[in-house]
């Protein structure tokens, strides 16, 4: 495929949850695009729509409540949101892998990891059972899991937390997707075996050409493997960059204050900083910026007038009145 061509073209994306207390706007117009070979991150709160735009992605939004109002999900080209559920299921696991945030109630707890293991393999390839089971060690080697023949024959349960999310990787890894949506995939990590993991991906990254969602709390994680960065907040981005760049010269007050709260490691005393107040309730947003009321730079404007999302550089777009006609950043 040619790199220049996006593998994953997402386009003023809207996905809605409609309950008794009111409409839920979780992904409330979101635009980018994944290259292959390239590395996207989406970074930002519990709350602020990661999760619900990888699920928008691969069509396992549940209805009711959910529903993608508006918007287009480009997959080499062809929109998914056309496709039907038999068509989607022949997409996710083969072309398009993920692993999930929480491996525990992403593995089924009755089945051994070979039966889970082997069945996405045959369900995508064309297999036999030793053929697959082959390739199932094979992936059990590959994310550092001890013993992998012994493990095989276990289930979920009988793995600790860590080697629980390095199974679900293995799974995602199974059919060489072009596409990996990895939602916090080192969470449950040792750093030793985050490294590992990363390196995996980076490794698989080369010789498949596969481009990555990286859905991530770690910004260490995120200049470590990301080409360039979604910030999300209540459902929108408030910045999109380049990694570098935005580590360099981050400009929204949101990204500053994720950035202001990590520990440096520098010869003077730095005082982490918290971002004052929570997340907002996405029933109900407040009028204008939705991130005003916890902004250090809040103006009255602020307070009446929601933000486009603007370019303010090459490349670095910024949802923030304070860019409107400027393009100086905030002091940090």
């Amino acid at each position: 495929m040619d790199t220049d061509t996006p593998l994953l073209d997402v386009v003023n994306l809207h996905t809605h949850f409609f309950t008794k207390a009111g409409t839920v706007k979780a992904v409330d117009g979101i635009d980018f695009s994944v290259k292959p070979g390239e590395t996207l991150g989406i970074v930002g709160e519990s709350g602020s729509g990661k999760s619900i735009t990888a699920m928008s992605i691969l069509g396992l939004i549940p209805s009711p409540p959910g529903k993608i109002v508006d918007g287009g999900i480009y997959f080499k080209g062809e929109n998914l949101l056309d496709k039907k559920e038999k068509q989607l299921r022949q997409i996710r696991g083969k072309e398009i892998g993920m692993v999930f945030q929480d491996p525990m109630t992403s593995l089924n707890p009755v089945f051994t990891v070979e039966k889970q293991m082997v069945e996405t393999i045959r369900a995508h390839e064309n297999f036999s059972k030793k053929q697959a089971r082959d390739r199932s060690l094979e992936l059990l080697n590959l994310v550092g899991i001890p013993d992998p023949k012994k493990r095989l024959t276990s289930y979920p349960h009988e793995f600790s937390g860590g080697m629980r999310q390095r199974i679900m990787i293995a799974i995602a890894l199974a059919c060489n997707p072009s596409l990996l949506i990895a939602d916090e995939p080192t969470t449950a990590l040792d750093v030793t075996i985050q490294a590992q993991i990363l390196d995996l991906f980076r490794r698989m990254q080369r010789e498949l050409d596969m481009g990555i969602i990286m859905i991530t709390h770690d910004l260490g994680v995120v200049s470590e493997v990301c080409d360039r960065v979604m910030v999300m907040y209540a459902g929108k981005p408030a910045e999109f960059s380049e990694t570098k760049n935005l580590f360099d010269h981050g400009k929204h007050p949101y990204t500053l204050g994720l950035m202001n709260s990590i520990p440096k490691i520098t010869p003077e005393k730095h005082k982490l900083e918290a971002i004052d107040g929570v997340p907002p309730d996405l029933h109900g947003l407040p009028k204008g910026c939705s991130f005003a009321p916890r902004c250090k730079h809040v103006m009255e404007s602020c307070l009446n007038i929601d933000p486009e999302l603007k370019e303010v550089d090459n490349n670095h777009h910024v949802r923030c009145l304070l860019y409107e006609d400027s393009k100086e950043a905030v002091s940090t």
